[in-house]
């Protein structure tokens, strides 16, 4: 068994082939291609901690993965990182042990940042006004970062609950070419962006129905476990178009089950990921443009999958 580690990771990393397998992975999962036994998750209410374990194996495959994800939101005051985690791969013929990659949460931050990018590409407007980002942790930087190649928009606007992490929010992304403009509440971002990026760990809704305008697309990564929220369910049922990564997933968490559980929207309203990227094209063009649209992601245990494999392979 080789044991990979952060640096050889990333060393080995080719974000082209980790996007085009991760649409894949979608595209199968949709399709019933994909074994995703149910997520296991856990809530340290003491600690503000969180942690998860998802597994996949996609049909044809040579490996099946196992990723422990874990996101304890208070480590920065002691000097540690918040997202931690690694990915084992086992033969899908032996059931032995192929690989175990140390990547300390990386690898699903990128996945996660990958999806956000997919899910852009398809829905986001033609003409972005202005980025609004809820969060200022790797996430967030992650999704803005993956942003670059859907719009030439560079017009940021963003509100985390940490001052210290926004002005760092700042610093490296204006680094990257962004004009980032850091709010002091959630408000203000809402109302200067039509792309819109939640990413925290928030259990109440942090946007508001009347903030948000005509035509925006928010895609949803935060709300990733059950109690997790940060859309009012108002703005899901404004929704002309709603993508989720799994309706199964979905209906139980995420930003989709509180609309849902509201009996705002049902769910037969909801088009699943990897249908609409076989499909080919941009959903959006399908509706109307003053249309909202929203993306919920919770992370699917195929993303993991495919970008273990994309590094081992």
């Amino acid at each position: 068994m080789k044991i990979w580690n952060k640096e050889e990771i990333i060393a080995k990393f080719d974000i082209d082939r980790a996007t085009n397998l991760i649409e894949k992975g979608f595209v199968a999962y949709s399709k019933k291609a994909v074994l995703v036994p149910p997520v296991q998750n856990f809530y340290f209410k003491t600690a503000n901690g969180d942690c998860c374990i998802k597994s996949a194996y996609v049909e044809g495959s040579e490996n099946f993965a196992v990723k422990v994800s874990a996101g304890f939101y208070n480590n920065s005051s002691i000097g540690l990182p918040s997202n931690s985690g690694l990915v084992m791969i086992f033969s899908a013929k032996t059931g032995l042990p192929v690989a175990l990659l140390k990547d300390e949460g990386w690898l699903t931050g990128v996945r996660t940042a990958i999806a956000g990018q997919l899910v852009a590409r398809i829905l986001a407007p033609r003409v972005v006004k202005g980025i609004g980002v809820i969060g200022t942790g790797d996430q967030a930087r992650l999704q803005l970062e993956y942003l670059k190649s859907v719009t030439t928009c560079r017009e940021v606007h963003v509100w985390g609950p940490d001052a210290q992490q926004g002005e760092r929010f700042v610093t490296v992304m204006t680094a990257q070419g962004f004009t980032v403009h850091l709010h002091k509440s959630p408000e203000p971002v809402a109302r200067n962006a039509n792309l819109i990026v939640t990413a925290t760990p928030s259990r109440e809704a942090l946007l508001k129905s009347e903030w948000i305008s005509a035509g925006t697309h928010i895609t949803a990564v935060g709300a990733d476990s059950q109690g997790k929220q940060e859309l009012d369910p108002q703005i899901v049922a404004r929704a002309g178009v709603i993508v989720v990564d799994s309706i199964e997933q979905c209906s139980k968490y995420g930003e989709v089950s509180h609309a849902v559980d509201a009996g705002l929207i049902q769910l037969d309203m909801l088009k699943e990921l990897g249908n609409v990227l076989s499909q080919g094209g941009r959903a959006r063009d399908d509706v109307n443009e003053m249309q909202i649209t929203i993306a919920d992601l919770t992370g699917v245990a195929v993303q993991d999958a495919q970008i273990a494999e994309s590094v081992v392979s």
